[in-house]
């Protein structure tokens, strides 16, 4: 029998972020942020806590857990409660996606798009408006356009590479919009660069107008929320530049593998606390399985993202002068002075994902891609493998023609993700597919 009161007592160590007064890197703290071994017998990774509810020390903390659950009680709920509210898993990946874009907190979701669909309807109600960039990825367009309209929120939206001016010019029309309905303007919503034309967004003129227009710091200007799965989190960090609000589809670079579908938001928790209680109410938190998978893939996301980066950069090169090539949509090669200096303050690495416009249309896309042999003929973005897709007749294809012509979703553009795999391997299969076309 053992004497409890000799057995050595286990206390959980409060969390390191900086040794020195060095700030630790987040791929230092994608190892252990968040989760102490001591709270887990020990182990080494987090467990994957497949439990739908957790038991309460006494009646009381279930009363204080669930006053700050439905917010009687300011501060959210300060313990585990239910898995469609909390769970370990969800939290510690919470904790690490915070520490990537440097933010207060964040929330994880089933899918990129119930992150966006759950963080729109806790901002808007009837009569409001919605200001966003275009292109966006379809489903968000499609989301404002046919979905909320049904519920009376309009939208305007202005093209991704807008200036100052025009930015100003559309949120006056919301704002004079949003009178006439008897709503708000509920959000400036952004996506950059753009799904699938790269066109970059310029986030500190959003955010400056979003002040002239409504007040800096003023309750009723609008959070700026945007769309970063194509560079973030090591290539961009918008709240750096302005916006209150970041979006991913962790299915892209944060899962990674091309094994796992989930998204996140994250900013000040004022923002959050709004999309969190309607989560709460609907459901769309990420399982705890994905959660982990989600940790372990956080651990190599720069290595992997900085090796896709430097591949795109070969190929690209590779690409540029091919006879068969239209032009690319490569952020390390911007022709447009304007896109080109919202890149140089924004963005600090080029990225993996790129447009390809091959000579011709249709057809001549098609030949391309089904010629490919070691790059996939699949939509999504961001894995360890090399992807490729032709927007227009897939991703895209519910946008009206009109519009995909103005934005520029051609039938002649693909869309390349690179991947891990040898660069020369992939320069060698891009030439003999684009041989065939």
């Amino acid at each position: 029998m053992t004497d409890d009161s000799m057995t050595p007592r286990r206390t959980p160590k409060a969390p390191i972020e900086t040794i020195g007064g060095r700030k630790l890197k987040p791929s230092t703290l994608m190892m252990g942020h968040g989760f102490d071994p001591v709270l887990s017998e020990g182990s080494i990774k987090a467990p994957i806590f497949l439990t739908s509810t957790f038991v309460f020390e006494n009646s009381a903390a279930g009363k204080r857990h669930f006053e700050g659950i439905t917010g009687k009680r300011p501060g959210g709920a300060d313990g585990l409660v239910y898995s469609r509210f909390n769970a370990p898993n969800q939290e510690i990946l919470e904790d690490r996606l915070s520490v990537w874009d440097g933010a207060e907190d964040a929330l994880v979701f089933s899918s990129g798009m119930t992150a966006i669909c759950v963080m729109m309807l806790a901002y808007c109600a009837a009569g409001d408006v919605i200001v966003h960039s275009g292109p966006l990825y379809a489903a968000s367009e499609g989301f404002v356009a046919k979905t909320l309209s049904k519920f009376n929120v309009s939208y305007l939206d202005f093209p991704a590479g807008a200036s100052r001016g025009e930015i100003d010019t559309i949120l006056e029309k919301a704002k004079a919009l949003a009178e006439k309905q008897g709503g708000k303007v509920a959000m400036v919503y952004l996506e950059s660069p753009a799904n699938p034309t790269n066109a970059l967004v310029d986030i500190e003129a959003v955010r400056d107008a979003r002040d002239a227009a409504f007040g800096k710091g003023a309750d009723s200007a609008p959070p700026i929320a945007i769309d970063n799965t194509f560079l973030g989190p090591l290539w961009q960090r918008p709240l750096d530049h302005g916006a209150d609000i970041v979006v991913y589809s962790l299915t892209k670079y944060a899962g990674g593998h091309s094994d796992l579908v989930a998204g996140s938001i994250a900013g000040a928790k004022k923002w959050m606390d709004p999309v969190r209680a309607l989560r709460n109410t609907m459901g769309g938190i990420c399982d705890p399985n994905t959660a982990w998978m989600l940790c372990r893939s956080l651990e190599t996301l720069e290595l992997r993202m900085a090796r896709a980066g430097e591949n795109a950069a070969k190929v690209c090169a590779f690409l540029k002068t091919h006879p068969k090539v239209e032009k690319l949509g490569y952020l390390g090669m911007i022709d447009d002075p304007r896109q080109q200096d919202i890149y140089d303050r924004h963005c600090s690495g080029a990225g993996s994902t790129f447009s390809v416009f091959i000579k011709g249309g249709e057809a001549e896309a098609f030949r391309f891609l089904d010629n490919m042999k070691i790059a996939k003929l699949a939509v999504s973005l961001g894995g360890t493998e090399t992807l490729a897709s032709l927007p227009a007749a897939m991703t895209h294809l519910s946008v009206p023609d009109e519009r995909k012509a103005m934005l520029g979703i051609t039938d002649n553009l693909v869309r390349i993700s690179i991947g891990i795999e040898d660069p020369d391997d992939l320069i060698a299969d891009f030439e003999q597919a684009l041989a065939a076309v």
